[in-house]
């Protein structure tokens, strides 16, 4: 492993084995040493790799000037998710969720700290990643010393679904507020509260989640055999006339054509989140 440039006397750039770009972190891992040198692997607590050179070239230009512990924490954090939810996290986490955290510690500093207006919506829909981000809280108190807001889980927590997903954060923030506003109309619909700690709530939740990725995505499902519908529709009259409610929201708000299937679909789950 062959130094390609020095960053910082904590950061390098280097060629792996494969000859593929990576950037390395530890401490003094770049304490006069030059290009060419051979990576003192003792050294190395890091080692970041990036699915291009764009990305590499963006993680580069962002910590060139920040504190290595922020970088660290990030780290760390981005680690534990990928252990504790078992998903495979877009590699681009390393940027984004890095340049949050900066953000954050920096605004506190300044005391400009800021509410998240999701923070209500996540927690309920996006409850591991949540957990994952109230971890991160505890983290940053523990590595900085400083404690940021609980809104900041929320904010974590969205770069964790987004880096599930692999979307931009302008979707993942649009399929939220879809989520909660359909959850609310089948609310008041069947005028009942929804059990958010029962599985068929997280399967409902789970379901809304893809159809929202469809819809930004701009993909169409696929119709099912008649019989199947007329199936649903004899069995969950309430559940179809619901479902097709959300439809006709989806189409008005969002241009978006859900198919009889995706409305026999969602009605199921609907029939089940009732009972």
């Amino acid at each position: 492993m062959k130094i390609e440039k020095v960053i910082n006397n904590n950061i390098i750039c280097a060629f792996d084995e494969n000859e593929n770009e990576i950037v390395v972190m530890g401490r003094g891992i770049g304490f006069r040493v030059r290009e060419g040198m051979e990576v003192a692997e003792h050294k190395i607590e890091k080692i970041f790799r990036l699915d291009n050179d764009s990305s590499i070239d963006r993680f580069k230009a962002l910590i060139i000037n920040m504190p290595a512990e922020h970088i660290s924490v990030s780290a760390e954090l981005i680690e534990y998710a990928k252990t504790v939810l078992d998903k495979k996290l877009n590699e681009n986490i390393y940027i984004t969720l890095t340049d949050h955290i900066n953000f954050a510690v920096e605004r506190y500093k300044q005391k400009m700290t800021f509410p998240n207006a999701m923070l209500r919506e996540v927690r309920s829909f996006y409850r591991a990643e949540y957990l994952v981000g109230e971890y991160g809280i505890a983290l940053i108190e523990k590595r900085l010393g400083i404690r940021l807001p609980v809104d900041e889980a929320a904010s974590i927590a969205l770069h964790i679904v987004n880096a599930e997903y692999g979307e931009a954060m302008r979707d993942t923030i649009d399929i939220t507020g879809l989520i909660d506003r359909v959850v609310k109309m089948v609310q008041e619909y069947f005028s009942i509260e929804l059990d958010e700690s029962s599985l068929n709530y997280e399967r409902f939740i789970t379901h809304l989640k893809f159809l929202g990725q469809r819809i930004f995505c701009g993909e169409l499902s696929k119709e099912q055999e008649v019989q199947f519908l007329q199936m649903i529709e004899q069995m969950y009259p309430e559940d179809m006339e619901c479902s097709r409610k959300v439809r006709d929201y989806i189409k008005e708000k969002y241009g978006h054509h859900m198919t009889e299937d995706e409305v026999a679909y969602l009605a199921i789950h609907i029939r089940r989140i009732r009972r």
